[in-house]
């Protein structure tokens, strides 16, 4: 991804955000799968809990990418669902703490739908071909994922 070509942009900057701390970005996405894997990995269903525990390293990852991206467009990463502003920080009630396997897959596929529909929206929007470069990867690694959690 080439962050290095992003630079201040008050309008992506908006556009991008919630997909960062937001009720269902990426940090969203990051402790919903480490709690499952978890959950699940104490239960027994390893195989399970190994694939969550993979998505949830992608998500770290996609997390520091939008991190990085909103730093590039002007920012700090604040945990917000709308950085620069301090104010409503993230939340860790945004999680879906379903107990039940069948219960959260069928959360996790509706939130990787969420999040690809989310990316394609905001690129309909961007006018900025850089960030759009970053938001299109994101968009097909939670294809990927959603896919990876359908064949469940």
């Amino acid at each position: 991804m080439l962050l290095e070509s992003v630079g201040e942009d008050l309008r992506t900057l908006r556009i991008v955000t919630k997909a960062y701390a937001g009720r269902e970005g990426e940090l969203t996405s990051v402790l919903q799968y480490v709690y499952q894997s978890v959950l699940l990995g104490q239960r027994g269903e390893r195989e399970l809990a190994l694939l969550l525990q993979r998505i949830a390293s992608d998500e770290m990852r996609h997390l520091q990418t939008v991190g990085a991206l909103i730093t590039r467009l002007g920012a700090p990463p604040v945990y917000t669902a709308c950085p620069p502003y301090p104010v409503g920080y993230y939340s860790a009630s945004c999680v879906n703490y379903a107990r039940e396997t069948a219960e959260m897959i069928e959360a996790d596929i509706a939130a990787e739908e969420r999040s690809a529909e989310a990316y394609a929206g905001m690129l309909k929007e961007m006018e900025n071909p850089a960030a759009a470069e970053v938001v299109l990867a994101l968009m097909k690694e939670e294809r990927e994922h959603l896919r990876l959690l359908r064949r469940l």
